[in-house]
């Protein structure tokens, strides 16, 4: 009876737990309402950088066609009445019992090199003008941002990641984002949160983003499936695998190869990993650029013990060293670290693969594994990374959200397309955060404490830590 009796109270308590979470996410889906103002703009790509841009928007269901009104941008407000109008491409979509519209305009024959002001709206209901300036049409230097994953308290501790990175780099050409943008893949209020987060930003500088596994959820034939926000709010390039459309896409920007991979769907389906293989192949063998960038959610090298891609490795790593992948952009390990595949005790001076950076600019934390790859890691500690490229230089910097240097290396590429790895370690200004957080203290099992602290000793010796 007692048995009986605690299984039915156990059950009853489950149930007003689910009960309560599911109706405080219906409150919080209501946070952030569409209207008849166009909300959530952000840049993206449709075609080629230097003579197009695309952006996307959110109204309510009352706004069935959408427009945006482009010029050259000019100090004077008289630009306004001789403003190009252009129709969107308006897309209905039904979330969480209510239908909202998603529009979305990507201006063409626009000149290189060239600053535009642009709003968007219905033609009575505008947004503020926003700038944003073309790519070059020649091999000049690009500068971006790259962010691992937002995904937890987004508004509250992520969006001092993003303004911080912009006032690192007001100019950048671009924002990469490396998964796991939100944590739950179909709220709407976690989108509202990332969106509120960037704030205009995303009206300034195009986005360019790759999903997480947090980014997907099984529909009701128990099918893995990207968000239903995604692709409807982001102008992402059209060019990828079959079945992986705006997931999976390449990006040629000013003599730099940017190549996004969907290791979600690669993790999930032998089959889709094989197709990307394939198309990353193709997309790569007759790359006339000088750069290539590759960007994914998992890591090809984990910084966490026990959390290893062995297949996703297995598949990728011989492609990027085949062709000469510069640097590859990763997330999901909630921690930072940054090195390359050498033998230990080799000299890392000429890489025989690319550089492999794993970040974390949200709050969520792991505990860092100190594994051999590793040349720079860190605990506990939220980032963003500012790259800049040229043809001969490639200058990579970590930065913690109070602004401070917390990496920093180069590539040089010499003539044949030769690098050479240069640690700028004279020039940081911190040492390498690698304490475990004083939860992971309290949580760990002593053999699990044992194991971290011999791994910690073995990294400090290796880089000759005291």
């Amino acid at each position: 009876m007692r048995a009986a009796f605690q299984s039915l109270f156990s059950g009853l308590i489950l149930s007003l737990f689910v009960t309560s979470n599911s109706a405080l996410f219906a409150q919080k889906n209501k946070l952030y309402p569409p209207s008849a103002f166009p909300d959530r703009i952000v840049l993206g790509y449709k075609g080629a950088p230097a003579t197009s841009q695309a952006v996307n928007w959110r109204t309510d269901s009352t706004v069935t066609k959408g427009v945006a009104a482009i010029h050259e941008a000019d100090p004077s407000p008289d630009f306004v009445p001789n403003a190009k109008i252009v129709n969107a491409l308006t897309q209905p979509v039904k979330l969480d019992g209510r239908q909202v519209h998603y529009h979305e305009v990507n201006f063409t024959d626009l000149k290189p090199s060239t600053q535009y002001v642009y709003r968007v709206g219905d033609g009575e209901s505008w947004s503020e003008w926003f700038h944003f300036t073309t790519a070059s049409d020649k091999n000049e230097p690009v500068s971006f941002l790259y962010f691992g994953d937002a995904q937890n308290d987004v508004r509250s501790l992520w969006s001092r990641a993003i303004r911080s990175a912009y006032s690192t780099l007001p100019k950048a050409n671009f924002m990469i984002h490396a998964g796991d943008l939100i944590n739950r893949s179909n709220n709407d209020y976690e989108w509202g949160e990332w969106f509120e987060a960037g704030g205009w930003i995303n009206g300034m500088i195009p986005n360019l983003s790759t999903p997480g596994n947090h980014e997907y959820f099984k529909d009701t034939d128990n099918d893995l499936k990207v968000s239903m926000h995604w692709r409807p709010q982001f102008a992402l390039p059209e060019n990828g695998p079959e079945g992986l459309t705006e997931t999976a896409y390449y990006i040629d920007y000013q003599n730099n190869r940017f190549i996004f991979l969907n290791s979600e769907e690669a993790d999930n389906s032998i089959r889709a990993m094989k197709r990307q293989a394939e198309w990353f192949e193709d997309a790569i063998k007759d790359n006339p650029n000088r750069w290539t960038i590759v960007v994914h959610h998992h890591p090809v090298y984990s910084t966490k013990q026990g959390r290893s891609n062995d297949r996703w490795r297995r598949t990728m790593e011989p492609l990027y060293k085949k062709y000469n992948v510069d640097i590859v952009l990763q997330g999901h390990d909630h921690s930072y670290g940054r090195g390359l595949n050498m033998p230990t005790g080799e000299s890392r001076k000429s890489p025989d693969g690319p550089i492999y950076v794993v970040s974390v600019s949200g709050p969520k934390m792991y505990d860092i594994g100190l594994q051999d790859w590793m040349d720079r890691a860190g605990s506990n500690t939220q980032l963003y990374q500012v790259i800049t490229v040229d043809p001969a230089k490639l200058a990579f910097k970590a930065f913690t959200v109070n602004g401070d240097l917390y990496d920093s290396f180069e590539l040089n590429k010499d003539i044949n397309g030769k690098n050479t790895l240069v640690e700028l370690e004279g020039t940081l200004q911190m040492k390498e955060r690698l304490e475990l957080p004083e939860r992971y203290l309290k949580t760990f099992k002593e053999a699990d404490l044992k194991q971290y602290n011999e791994r910690f000793q073995e990294y400090k010796k290796r880089k000759g830590l005291k």
